[in-house]
């Protein structure tokens, strides 16, 4: 389990355990371990495995929150929206939304009762209330503006400009919100953060949680088969649509949970993209459900769906729900063609939301909760559990979260977050000009071609010339059979130095191959030889890695291996 772990256990008190690496359980560490506390971060499975691996890869303002009247989380999600695209630029970027308007008037009565606390969510959103509320959007966006103020054209404008879109729109209404390109690499690089920060802090993956005698807790890593016993003085429940699970564990049953699922589908589909231009349509199915579509990394990325939810591991993206998606991008733009063949990857999560006895899972909050529950018997520690939450807070979330904790550790906040870059954002060249005065840089004391950091500068941002450098000194790089973006060079440095602990770590966590449809059974194959041979793994064990790949793609994901 590692030095940290073994000094973890000598020293036997801990401050914080957080159960759950995701994004809140990692933005927490992040900012506990920068406030120089000593924590332990246990996941279940691997970093970002769960829900947040399974958003519609947006960083955004929640401009339907509006219609709910959550102007507080509106202002913190565009603020932490904006502190997004500056301290993370190498995977949160600027997407320009374009709302398709199919009448001028409708809607606003609607909307004002679902303002007031009517239980059905407005249909028909008209011109004019699709106007006040980019108003308000651009309003609540204001702090530290880094994109432009929304836009409106007329229906013959619009249809020039995007030719396949249906003829029945009125007009068209552009905003910015942003995307987050590698959300998987996201969570990771705030784990790794963490770690930096405090060398008497650990982060596990793929590890157990147990109690143990007098009040301890026990940790078992699955892949070293070790335990190590702690004692916390605060316990965090950061388990996400688990957080009842672990509960129980911690010997408190509870129903804090009652999440919905989002499932999405990545269609291999150039027409589409070429229209697209770069931007998102955000609109609005016939039954009146949000949906979406952008590019994400060369496919085409629609979502979402929003269904009531109970069994986070068995959640999966289901046929009706494939139909329902591409029926919703027929209606929107009929001259495409959409059909199931031109689906590489579908995906689906449980948002975890507060339990909710809602009739309609659009109405329940997406603002977060974190209820406490004091020390009680045979359980010297208190536990918060984070309820709620989405992509876009985590940082803001984490923050009050921290402030709850460190006068009960009879600490304070050193070091704020609001401006702390993450990762390989970290001295991010800001103008084109920079960026490839960099890669010249890179390239040059590397001895890799320009071409080459550059697609390593699209993936890891500034940490990019780390990664070149694992590449420079390993004997035999070669490019990736059927994905030549990466390397035999680069895939060691993912193995060796980023946690990996399973085949299904690499290929869908640790690069985007899976999500992004690229998967063969040849290029699985040599990838478990590759980690096979660098984690020391028996024949057996690389036959159980390729097996449980090939049923996660193919139960979970639609892919079935050729």
């Amino acid at each position: 389990m590692g030095e940290r772990m073994a000094a973890m256990e000598a020293r036997g008190e801990i401050d914080v355990l957080i159960v759950g690496a995701g994004v809140n359980g990692a933005g927490l560490f992040r900012d506990l371990t920068a406030q120089g506390l000593d924590c332990l971060l246990v996941e279940k499975n691997d970093y970002a495995a769960g829900t947040s691996a399974a958003p519609s890869r947006l960083i955004h303002g929640g401009l339907k929150y509006l219609e709910t009247g959550e102007f507080r989380l509106v202002a913190q999600s565009t603020l932490e929206r904006n502190l997004l695209l500056a301290n993370a630029p190498h995977y949160v970027k600027p997407l320009p939304t374009l709302i398709p308007i199919f009448s001028w008037t409708k809607g606003i009565g609607a909307a004002l009762r679902t303002l007031f606390g009517a239980k059905g969510a407005p249909r028909s959103r008209g011109a004019l209330l699709v106007k006040i509320g980019l108003m308000l959007y651009d309003f609540y966006g204001a702090r530290h503006r880094v994109m432009p103020r929304h836009s409106t054209s007329g229906r013959a404008a619009s249809l020039r400009d995007l030719p396949a879109l249906t003829p029945e729109i009125v007009a068209t209404s552009t905003y910015y919100d942003a995307t987050v390109t590698h959300p998987e690499r996201l969570v990771l690089e705030l784990v790794r953060d963490g770690l930096a920060d405090s060398p008497r802090s650990a982060a596990l993956n793929h590890a157990r949680l147990e109690r143990a005698a007098d009040g301890a807790l026990a940790v078992h890593s699955l892949i070293a088969d070790a335990v190590a016993t702690v004692r916390p003085k605060i316990v965090v429940n950061a388990a996400g649509p688990w957080i009842d699970e672990v509960n129980a564990i911690l010997g408190e049953p509870s129903r804090m949970i009652g999440g919905t699922k989002g499932s999405h589908i990545l269609l291999d589909h150039p027409e589409l993209l070429k229209e697209l231009k770069g931007r998102m349509i955000y609109f609005e199915a016939d039954d009146g459900r949000i949906c979406l579509v952008f590019d994400y990394l060369g496919r085409a990325l629609a979502g979402s769906t929003d269904i009531k939810a109970a069994n986070p591991d068995s959640v999966r993206c289901e046929p009706d729900e494939v139909e329902y998606l591409l029926e919703s991008l027929r209606r929107l733009l009929p001259k495409l063609r959409f059909s199931r063949d031109q689906i590489v990857y579908v995906y689906s999560g449980i948002r975890p939301l507060p339990a909710s006895d809602a009739k309609d899972p659009g109405l329940i909050t997406r603002d977060h909760a974190t209820p406490v529950m004091e020390p009680g018997p045979g359980r010297p520690y208190p536990v918060y559990s984070l309820i709620g939450g989405k992509w876009t807070t985590f940082r803001g979330y984490a923050e009050e979260v921290a402030d709850m904790l460190l006068p009960r550790l009879s600490a304070s906040r050193r070091v704020s977050t609001r401006h702390l870059a993450i990762g390989g954002g970290r001295d991010y060249p800001k103008s084109e000009a920079l960026r490839r005065d960099w890669i010249a840089s890179v390239a040059g004391g590397s001895g890799l071609p320009e071409a080459r950091i550059g697609e390593l500068f699209a993936r890891y941002g500034t940490g990019a010339k780390t990664v070149a450098a694992h590449i420079a000194g390993f004997p035999g790089d070669a490019p990736l059979s059927g994905a030549p973006d990466y390397s035999s060079g680069e895939v060691d440095f993912l193995i060796s130095r980023e946690q990996v602990g399973t085949l299904a770590d690499l290929l869908f966590r640790r690069t985007t191959l899976a999500v992004t449809g690229r998967l063969t059974a040849g290029l699985v194959e040599a990838l478990a030889d590759q980690t096979a041979q660098r984690l020391g793994w028996d024949a057996p064990r690389r036959s159980e890695e390729i097996a449980a790949v090939r049923e996660r793609l193919k139960i979970f994901h639609g892919v079935e291996l050729k």
